[in-house]
């Protein structure tokens, strides 16, 4: 399975950051990273830092993601120079809430190996929660690995 990428709307990016920025406050505070408050205030802090200029933020690429004519997903990527060569960091990839479990996450991660390839990477990468178990099977089972873990006990 493969999925086409086109480059986001304005539109889309709109209806995307408005949902992206509480999402990730959900999962900082589900993870226990922050409570729910400071969470939802960091996520909006940390979406606008990273893309201050939108769409238009040097360096980053966001794509809406179809299978056919429809909309699945979308797929965030951020490419750095590091001194290993560039990297590339896949920020977020979302499937549509009807279309997960169906192979759309894998087709999204393997299009943005397919971009990192075509630019140079020497590597990708991405971060995710510790609770996200999904995210974590489909990651490992493409053969990423944990480079670098943070952990935490509630007292």
């Amino acid at each position: 399975m493969t999925v086409r990428l086109e480059p986001m709307t304005p539109a889309a990016f709109d209806a995307y950051a408005a949902r992206a920025s509480l999402a990730y406050g959900d999962e900082l505070a589900a993870a226990g990273v922050l409570p729910p408050a400071e969470a939802r205030e960091k996520a909006g802090t940390d979406f606008s830092s990273l893309l201050p200029q939108g769409l238009d933020t040097p360096g980053h690429d966001l794509w809406t993601a179809y299978a056919d004519d429809e909309v699945v997903g979308l797929l965030w990527i951020w490419q750095t120079p590091e001194s290993t060569g560039p990297y590339l960091h896949v920020c977020d990839i979302e499937v549509v809430p009807g279309r997960r479990g169906q192979g759309y996450g894998r087709a999204l991660m393997e299009a943005a190996e397919r971009v990192a390839r075509e630019r140079g990477a020497a590597s990708i990468g991405l971060q995710v929660f510790g609770n996200n178990a999904v995210a974590r099977a489909l990651y490992d089972s493409l053969g990423y690995a944990v480079v670098r873990a943070q952990m935490k006990k509630q007292l």
